[in-house]
C-alpha cells in the first residue's frame, strides 16, 4: 500500500477491524518514511461474466434496478429492494468464487424475489427465464400454488 502523503510503497499495519457490515476490513497503517498515518478500507473483489463475455464488478445498484422493473405497482420499498441485494451478494460471495456468471446472479435473485412479492417473481421469473407462452406461466403459477 503506498503511502498517500509521500508515496513511499510500503506501509505497516497498526489495527485492523472488521467494518459494521462484515463486508470489508478496516486498516489503520503508517508509512515508515514519513510517519503519517491514514485508513484503508478492503473488500474481496467479485467480478460477474455477463453473456457477451464482458467481465465487470458485481453491483447490487444493477440488482436493485433490475428487480426494481419486476416490483412497478407493488407495494416494495426501497429498503425492501436494497435488502434483497445484500441478500443476493451474500448468497453469491458465499460460494467463494471470485469470479461468477450473469446467470448465477440471476438464479440467487429467484428465492428473495419469490418471499418479497409473489407478481414481482413471476415478471421477473418470465423475464430472466425466457417464458414465451401462456402455458410456461400456467406450469409456472402451478408449481408455485404446489409448494405452498
Amino acid at each position: 500500500m503506498h503511502c498517500p502523503f509521500c508515496r513511499f510503497p510500503d506501509s505497516r499495519v497498526m489495527d485492523s477491524r472488521t467494518a459494521d457490515d462484515g463486508s470489508s476490513i478496516r486498516r489503520r497503517r503508517q508509512c515508515p518514511q514519513c510517519n503519517q498515518r491514514f485508513s484503508t478500507t478492503e473488500t474481496a473483489s467479485l467480478m460477474v461474466m455477463k453473456r457477451s463475455g464482458v467481465i465487470e464488478p458485481f453491483s447490487r445498484e444493477k440488482i436493485v434496478n433490475g428487480v426494481r422493473k419486476a416490483c412497478q405497482g407493488r407495494p416494495v420499498s426501497d429498503a425492501d429492494l436494497a435488502f434483497l441485494a445484500q441478500k443476493v451478494e451474500e448468497t453469491v460471495r458465499a460460494t467463494g468464487a471470485a469470479q461468477i456468471d450473469a446467470n448465477e446472479v440471476g438464479l440467487a435473485i429467484l428465492e428473495p424475489l419469490k418471499a418479497l412479492d409473489e407478481v414481482a417473481f413471476m415478471r421477473f421469473a418470465s423475464v430472466y427465464e425466457g417464458w414465451s407462452s401462456l402455458e410456461d406461466f400456467e406450469s409456472a403459477i402451478k408449481a408455485f400454488r404446489d409448494n405452498r
